[in-house]
């Protein structure tokens, strides 16, 4: 009997910032072969490249203004529209309720992977995070700690913590990704198209959406 053939899938991940998204996106594109799209990524491409969409961009972002909402839709369905015969990840879009019918109208999503992540731990995690600023070397007080207490390995100089480090900037980060996804989210789960993953680390989510994606892609 010939193998299966291997199904396409069109997914979109989702997590608030410190939940191992980008490890997890990194893990998927590599054992899944989907093509991973960053909105973020494509849209530096397109201004670091001069290209229309680029110029169109630079408008906005050059006045310190975020990108509208239809210029950064269609930076994404111009990705996408090249990659058609390809499974695919989006990665950052949609952001938004409108974003997400602007795709529905073009591409049928088949899920979207939400990465349930506690907020105390990633505020945990996050907070313990130092660097020394003269090189830019990182250290984590559980997993990384410095061999002194507050200074570098290497120099002796003092560590210091960015302020998106500290736990007061961690937790508003949070609570702004929870208020901006929540319609979102609410958007997918009404077509029974969010599929949660639940843990405190990557490790103890990655095993149940690697088997997720091999029952759903055939792989």
């Amino acid at each position: 009997m010939p193998p299966r053939p291997l199904s396409l899938i069109k997914a979109i991940i989702m997590g608030p910032p410190g939940s191992g998204k980008g490890t997890v996106s990194s893990r998927i594109v590599n054992k899944f072969s989907l093509y991973h799209i960053s909105s973020g990524d494509i849209m530096k491409h397109h201004i670091r490249n001069n290209t229309e969409l680029g110029l169109e961009a630079q408008k906005f972002t050059s006045s310190g203004l975020l990108v509208p909402d239809n210029l950064v839709t269609k930076v994404v369905l111009t990705e996408l529209k090249s990659i058609e015969d390809r499974s695919w990840l989006l990665d950052g879009y949609p952001r938004t309720v409108s974003q997400a019918e602007e795709l529905d109208r073009n591409y049928n999503v088949d899920v979207v992977l939400n990465l349930d992540v506690p907020f105390d731990t990633i505020t945990e995690r996050i907070s313990k995070r130092w660097i020394h600023p003269g090189s830019g070397r990182t250290y984590n007080l559980d997993f990384n700690p410095p061999n002194t207490e507050g200074k570098d390995d290497i120099t002796g100089e003092d560590l210091t913590q960015r302020e998106d480090d500290k736990p007061e900037s961690v937790k508003k980060r949070l609570e702004l990704y929870s208020n901006m996804t929540k319609p979102l989210l609410d958007y997918y789960s009404d077509q029974e198209k969010v599929v949660s993953f639940s843990g405190t680390e990557t490790n103890v989510i990655w095993p149940h959406i690697q088997k997720y994606l091999a029952e759903k892609t055939g792989v």
